[in-house]
């Protein structure tokens, strides 16, 4: 007698793609949302009007759309052919920034580009370019079957390349996300975990080391368990500290959308760096779990297109870019809750930020492309009618 398979959420291929189009939308729509109400008050007393900061949002997300509809549709070969160029345009774009006269200091980072009309952050777009990279050399060295014995030494100092050349730039922040996808790609590699182990104590270490060498680090470090500390609490535990009020306040359902009051000048970055704490404030446990789901979903089905692709170099890079969003995902939200310390990195999809938001639509369409080359799930996507430029 046969048993007929139960059908689930998850075991039909073609819910992944929806997952993964759905959380993207999803999380951009309500981004736009929360980045207007977190940074209104900003916006008019620096520039003017309310919806300036917003207005700017909406330019990149309306360029980001069409270009990712756009890469979604290469071909396997054409990402190929660029992976080629990956590390060079990468460590290019780095060292520019680095150049007298060219990068400009934001909040004390030299990781930015002005062009007058806006700044960009090259190490953005190199986050991309350089899993795009490494996921294309890692193949190449599993279809030869030597990955084990050279996978150290074909991707480690390309990575180690770009951490310096940001740390040049003072940016702890997106040096350690560099870091922690390097060893994500590692792992994914099938790296011995005694080797894996020794790698990753040597970057704490490192990381450790890093902290130490900067009077500001060591205070960020050292007050982030507890931001209220008297002696802390006006200096480096003051965005730790509102970050913590901000979602205390919040309860259950929020004040309101739109109703924050740490936003009002006590919360520096509400935008960006601490969005996720005006979520908290406006929208309450219910608003930060309904954030988590979405984010949550989005990488489920990353990682599960990874686990289904039968071409290694799709399976690296789309592991290298769930691997990239979730690690900016733990930092920032770990920085609004104060069990870690503030690192200054955006959160994907939802902090301002044109340069990260351009970049991280580049790593989803590379995913939505291998979705769509799946058999199962190409095959699936005929059946719904939906036109084909639509899919």
């Amino acid at each position: 007698m046969k048993v007929q398979k139960r059908s689930t959420l998850f075991s039909r291929p073609i819910n992944l793609y929806y997952m993964l189009v759905g959380s993207t939308i999803a999380l951009s729509i309500f981004g736009l949302i929360m980045v207007f109400s977190a940074s209104s008050i900003y916006s008019l007393e620096n520039k003017g009007a309310t919806w300036a900061i917003l207005f700017r949002q909406l330019i990149f997300l309306v360029l980001a759309l069409p270009m990712a509809w756009v890469l979604s549709r290469f071909s396997l070969a054409r990402w190929k052919f660029f992976a080629r160029f990956g590390v060079l345009a990468s460590v290019g774009l780095l060292a520019v920034v680095q150049l007298p006269g060219v990068g400009k200091s934001v909040n004390g980072n030299n990781n930015w580009i002005s062009l007058g009309f806006v700044d960009v952050q090259p190490s953005e777009i190199a986050k991309f370019l350089m899993i795009l990279w490494a996921g294309s050399i890692l193949a190449k060295r599993e279809s030869a079957g030597d990955i084990q014995a050279n996978v150290l030494k074909l991707i480690a100092p390309a990575f180690l390349l770009c951490i310096f050349l940001v740390l040049l730039g003072k940016d702890l922040g997106t040096a350690s996300v560099f870091a922690f996808v390097l060893a994500g790609m590692l792992w994914v590699s099938g790296v011995h975990l005694k080797l894996f182990a020794a790698i990753s104590a040597v970057g704490f270490l490192g990381i450790a080391a890093l902290i130490i060498s900067a009077p500001y680090r060591v205070a960020r470090f050292s007050v982030f368990l507890n931001p209220f500390a008297e002696d802390q609490y006006k200096s480096v535990g003051w965005q730790p500290a509102h970050s913590l009020l901000g979602l205390a306040s919040g309860g259950l359902f929020g004040v309101g959308l739109g109703a924050s009051r740490q936003k009002w000048g006590n919360l520096p970055e509400a935008h960006t760096d601490f969005i996720f704490s005006v979520i908290g404030e406006e929208l309450g446990l219910f608003g930060t779990i309904a954030t988590l789901l979405m984010l949550s979903t989005l990488l489920f089905s990353i990682f599960k297109i990874a686990l289904r692709t039968q071409d290694p170099m799709v399976r690296y890079v789309c592991s290298g870019i769930g691997c990239w969003i979730g690690v900016q995902t733990v930092l920032n939200i770990g920085s609004a809750v104060s069990v870690l310390p503030v690192v200054g990195v955006t959160l994907p999809l939802l902090s301002y930020g044109g340069s990260a938001l351009i970049a991280t639509y580049m790593g989803i369409a590379f995913v939505i492309g291998a979705a769509r080359r799946d058999p199962a799930i190409y095959k699936e996507l005929e059946k719904t009618g939906i036109p084909k430029w639509l899919r």
